[in-house]
């Protein structure tokens, strides 16, 4: 049998305990023999991170220090180009054996926002999409969207087979942190312990991160 790798990306601007508790569940639910955190350089849907890629990659690195499954993949900061993740999906499959197969993992908003990514509809000839959906996540997806899940979703993602082609959901419990709320915290002055792992908030307080600049 080949590697079974899960992929999670995201600016991590800070990565905080909310993505790395979700990404552990995941891996830890599906057996993955490893789980990829890919910090994004230019995301093309999201805001300009506030701090810069080689502080964001140290932070994510530092975070999955001696906690596999997880580990970092930093070929979107390589790139000089958006972060379109098609291309981290091709480029990954030059490198994988013939029988590895690949799981991209989104949240629930990530997912409705699909239809807008670049070639977002060649996606499932390279992976299974892994959705994160709360217990608390009520909108609908959209039109363009109803027809793929009509005919690719899998009740059961441990039934998911193959190297790619289909969706699943797993639900999963919120928790109540993001990395907006840790940036206002920090630039107040206020504490983001145990928002953050301690190496992480080390290196926020080493190079001055998230300071208010007036």
């Amino acid at each position: 049998m080949g590697k079974r790798i899960g992929l999670f990306g995201g600016t991590f601007d800070p990565v905080h305990i909310g993505h790395l508790r979700g990404a552990l569940e995941v891996a830890e639910l599906m057996g993955f023999d490893e789980l990829r955190l890919i910090p994004s350089a230019r995301p093309p849907h999201r805001e300009t991170p506030q701090v810069s890629a080689a502080d964001r990659l140290e932070m994510v690195q530092r975070a999955v220090a001696d906690l596999p499954p997880l580990v970092v993949d930093d070929r979107e900061l390589k790139r000089d180009r958006p972060s379109w993740t098609i291309d981290t999906l091709e480029s990954l499959h030059a490198e994988l054996g013939a029988d590895d197969s690949l799981y991209l993992l989104l949240g629930w908003d990530a997912f409705c926002g699909l239809p807008g990514w670049h070639r977002w509809e060649e996606l499932l000839e390279h992976c299974h999409i892994l959705v994160l959906q709360r217990p608390d996540a009520d909108s609908e997806p959209p039109e363009a969207l109803r027809d793929l899940l009509a005919a690719r979703s899998i009740a059961d993602p441990l039934a998911l087979a193959g190297r790619g082609g289909q969706i699943s959901f797993v639900w999963q419990a919120p928790l109540a942190v993001s990395a907006t709320q840790i940036r206002q915290l920090l630039a107040t002055g206020r504490s983001v312990r145990f928002l953050v792992p301690d190496a992480v908030l080390a290196y926020i307080h080493e190079h001055g991160l998230y300071r208010a600049t007036n």
